[in-house]
């Protein structure tokens, strides 16, 4: 709330809430989740009026979104620490890990094309264990 007020931005009521439920959160939201009211946990919200908010909020700095697979951005507050994405391309789950865990696939990217490579907007996508297993591929 002090970065909007900072930044000359009124705390309002709509604003507040859209940053109640992404602290409410423990993975990244869609807007229409965050407009639902999160099963109950925040208020429901004008859908418009959470895209206007977000956008809002992720140029201040306080919001962050990233793409994981082919559905609509996803959101979460910023400054939960680095993260980056893996996706199932055939079930759709996603999982969160540590940018370390990825460094040394930074490195033979760096190696062979000269790209300092991350994975925090867009994911790498591939198959999950379970998938790659049940196609036979692992």
């Amino acid at each position: 709330m002090v970065a909007l007020r900072a930044s000359g931005r009124r705390v309002s009521a709509a604003r507040r809430l859209v940053l109640e439920a992404l602290y409410a959160a423990d993975e990244p939201l869609s807007a229409e989740q965050i407009a639902g009211g999160l099963d109950g946990r925040v208020p429901r919200s004008d859908l418009a009026s959470v895209y206007r908010n977000l956008e809002t909020l992720e140029r201040l700095g306080l919001v962050q979104h990233v793409h994981l697979g082919h559905g609509a951005g996803l959101y979460m507050r910023a400054g939960g620490g680095a993260r980056e994405y893996l996706v199932c391309d055939s079930c759709g789950a996603h999982r969160t890990v540590e940018p370390h865990a990825l460094d040394g696939v930074r490195r033979l990217i760096r190696a062979d094309l000269g790209y300092e490579a991350r994975f925090s907007h867009f994911p790498i996508v591939g198959l999950c264990r379970e998938c790659a297993a049940h196609r036979g591929g692992g």
